[in-house]
């Protein structure tokens, strides 16, 4: 996922708080006492899905490992995995001049564990082997999954960063804007083709700055960095995009609302709102003083960087925010509503269709961050049915809740007759 400076400049102290309060976030996740490190699948969903129901359990693993490139050597490497009853359902060769990275789709035996796998790889040949486990997803073939990762993008700009994600595995997605909230010109520029650094891929931003991807764990090969740029380059051509989807609804008092996903021609709207709401609003939304809003604004209503919803009134006023922010490997939540249209169930129908959105994308978990006195945002995060994790120190307060892929829950508001548009 994407990071980028959500919120204005703060003081060194609040700095070092939100840094404590991360790192708290960071231990309360930590890795177990003898976790291998791996993603080991344990849910439900993950075991069901790597199971046979016809014949004795298996798990999915995707390994990935270098061979020679000569006669018999994938051969010997496949026939390692067999002695162990193996099967390779999948298999794509990377390329590289003296030697091919072989990365394979494996089902096997639901007692084999990672280090198995990896010296049996070691035995038929192979080195620089990694392994981690696989589920359903992984079972489409590669050019299916390329062309529905292209499409995805060609339907909306904020699908870039989660497409480059899919598309390259676990790794980690950052757009730097080629201009800082401060003005100062970003000294990361690449040229046109990108950069291929061993673990990390540099790609001109379509939307103005760099992309930067990285994956410490595993070496990128010269094939991904070429689908990448290619993914890249088909965001360039179409330009930016973003779902023209409306609906309407009723608050109880009987009011219309529209909400529908925002874009970068919404700045002047959103800098009034700002301007019509209390300093007490503003400061549980951005922890602190507002400043250089005209900045930040514009980077929150990028689709690059998330996406965000924008509630309309019938007069076509905005009166209400939600952001979903690609924030390094989590996703963070945000609302602001006008003060006279809070307390009408704007902000929990604006958090709800943020997590489902995170849901879709496959977000693992959302985070907020709003001042510890700040009832109504605790209040409506506990709405959501979800388990949630409290880290308050000096004033301000993280929630976070884990995601899992359940049926959207129904909106509390009826649709207007006018319903839904699409244009």
């Amino acid at each position: 996922m994407t990071a980028f400076p959500n919120r204005p400049p703060v003081s060194p102290a609040t700095a070092l708080r939100r840094c404590r309060l991360w790192w708290a976030r960071r231990r309360r996740r930590g890795t177990p006492p003898g976790d291998t490190g791996l993603d080991t699948g344990t849910g439900t969903a993950r075991e069901a899905a790597a199971r046979r129901v016809d014949g004795p359990a298996t798990a999915l693993w995707r390994l990935r490992t270098t061979v020679a490139e000569r006669p018999g050597a994938l051969a010997a490497l496949c026939t390692s995995m067999a002695r162990q009853r193996i099967d390779i359902l999948a298999l794509q060769t990377h390329p590289l001049g003296a030697a091919t990275v072989d990365e394979f789709l494996l089902r096997a035996p639901d007692g084999i564990q990672a280090q198995q796998l990896t010296a049996l790889a070691v035995s038929g040949g192979g080195r620089e082997t990694w392994v981690e486990r696989a589920d359903a997803h992984d079972l489409v073939d590669a050019p299916t999954r390329t062309l529905a990762l292209a499409t995805r993008t060609a339907l909306d700009s904020a699908e870039l960063p989660l497409a480059l994600r899919e598309l390259l595995g676990r790794c980690t997605i950052r757009s730097r804007p080629a201009v800082s909230l401060h003005g100062t010109p970003s000294q990361q520029q690449v040229p046109p083709g990108g950069v291929l650094e061993d673990t990390v891929l540099r790609l001109p931003d379509p939307a103005g700055g760099t992309i930067v991807v990285e994956r410490p764990q595993l070496p990128f090969t010269p094939t991904e960095f070429a689908r990448a740029r290619a993914l890249v380059a088909l965001d360039a051509g179409l330009g930016q995009r973003v779902p023209r989807r409306r609906d309407v609804l009723t608050l109880p008092e009987g009011n219309a609302i529209t909400i529908r996903r925002a874009e970068p021609g919404d700045l002047d709207a959103a800098l009034a709102m700002h301007a019509r709401c209390s300093a007490g609003t503003l400061a549980s939304r951005y922890h602190g003083p507002v400043q250089d809003a005209d900045r930040y604004l514009a980077h929150l209503l990028s689709p690059r960087y998330g996406r965000t919803l924008a509630v309309h009134t019938a007069s076509g006023r905005l009166v209400a925010l939600g952001h979903l922010l690609w924030d390094g490997d989590e996703t963070e939540v945000a609302l602001l509503v006008e003060d006279a249209w809070q307390r009408r169930g704007i902000g929990a129908e604006l958090l709800r269709r943020l997590v489902d959105l995170a849901v879709e994308a496959r977000c693992e978990s959302v985070y907020a961050v709003t001042r510890a006195a700040n009832t109504g945002m605790v209040a409506t995060m506990r709405g959501l049915g979800l388990p949630l994790d409290y880290q308050i120190e000096e004033g301000t307060m993280v929630l976070s809740a884990p995601l899992v892929p359940v049926p959207s829950a129904s909106s509390p508001f009826p649709a207007s007759p006018a319903g839904s548009e699409h244009r």
